[in-house]
């Protein structure tokens, strides 16, 4: 087993937050997707250890989280739930053949819990990048990605896609990344410096345990199998014409490609309505927005925003939205104001930009983005 000498520095490491401009719910039908890392983040620092195991601590969470570095911890059994990601974490480097040492962990983030801006995520690259280094087992960004993938599946129990963890360890700062879900490769394309994108929380906190998602998920599989395709992916939008499920994840591709051409061309002009009409069937196709999610929506857009939509998987969580950059801080004010104003306590609305790849913090970098 590998040792952090009792005498070491502490060692940190990051990993963004993200926003999913347009695509959700297509990664897991290898689909295309359009998200942004963003300059909010988990970091994991990893100090001598106090004990013969893990021990960790959350900076906004109270609680002592215990696991034993061989993986015979079963995430299921810790507590508080946060804690479950250290575990899966440390399982999943394991039966993938990296040995994890005994240490005391701190992790911080900025990234708002229950946004749908992958908090857990985050956490589950931030874990696996930390341990792997520290191992010395360097791994390809892919493979990573899909190590805390396994890591956040042994957590949760919750099947989720590929899109979260790429997006962390593939981020390009100054771009959104292009991520086709079946050859896993990823175009970076520049953000136009003329665009911002900013987040409101629509005051319903977002998750996945309990959820329909993994209904969402067997649906479409089903939809797939029905039609004898690998996956949607290869699918025509007449073929599900009459099935809303599966005909979200078709148009969704449709719209993603469509975003990404727009971007690339600078028709910044087209990118507002594909937000809107990929909102619109999240909500009526595949079911996961909620009324706050629209209302969320339909704020932005009334103040000024070009486009909007909720990020993420949905059933609560933000809405993402882009707004000419020289006008983000009024759009944002206004949105704030009215939700205050219809009793939402403690509106939580902000600016992103786009954010840099998981990797070991250096001492230059210092305190984590403001935020959270």
């Amino acid at each position: 087993m590998v040792s952090l000498p009792e005498t070491a520095v502490p060692r940190t490491w990051r990993a963004p937050g993200r926003v999913n401009l347009i695509g959700d719910h297509t990664d897991y039908q290898d689909g295309w997707c359009l998200p942004m890392a963003v300059d909010r983040e988990c970091r994991v620092t990893v100090a001598a250890p106090s004990g013969p195991g893990i021990r960790a601590r959350s900076a906004q969470i109270p609680g002592v989280v215990e696991v034993a570095a061989d993986g015979a911890t079963a995430p299921s059994t810790v507590e508080p739930p946060w804690g479950r990601f250290v575990a899966g974490a440390v399982a999943a480097c394991i039966a993938a053949g990296i040995p994890v040492a005994p240490g005391d962990l701190t992790v911080t983030s900025t990234v708002p819990l229950g946004s749908g801006m992958s908090s857990s995520a985050a956490l589950a690259v931030a874990l696996v990048v930390a341990f792997t280094d520290l191992a010395g087992a360097p791994r390809d960004r892919t493979d990573l990605a899909r190590l805390a993938q396994d890591a956040e599946l042994r957590a949760t129990g919750v099947p989720g896609g590929l899109l979260d963890q790429m997006t962390a360890l593939h981020a390009v700062p100054g771009h959104v990344l292009l991520l086709d879900c079946r050859t896993l490769t990823v175009e970076p394309i520049p953000l136009p410096r003329a665009l911002g994108v900013v987040v409101v929380h629509s005051g319903r906190a977002r998750t996945l345990v309990g959820s329909p998602y993994a209904e969402r998920r067997a649906q479409v599989e089903a939809a797939a199998a029905h039609l004898g395709v690998t996956a949607l992916r290869d699918a025509t939008e007449d073929q599900v014409r009459d099935d809303p499920r599966a005909r979200h994840v078709v148009t969704e591709n449709a719209r993603v490609l469509a975003f990404a051409d727009a971007l690339r061309a600078g028709r910044t002009g087209e990118l507002g309505p594909l937000m809107l009409a990929s909102h619109a069937s999240l909500r009526d196709d595949y079911a996961v927005s909620t009324p706050e999610l629209d209302r969320a929506v339909d704020l932005l857009m009334e103040h000024g925003a070009l486009g909007a939509r909720l990020t993420g998987a949905g059933f609560g969580g933000c809405v993402v939205a882009l707004v000419q950059r020289n006008h983000g801080d009024d759009v944002l004010a206004k949105v704030t104001r009215t939700l205050a104003a219809t009793g939402e306590a403690d509106p939580v609305a902000f600016a992103v930009r786009p954010g840099l790849p998981a990797a070991e913090v250096t001492p230059s970098e210092g305190a984590a983005p403001p935020g959270g």
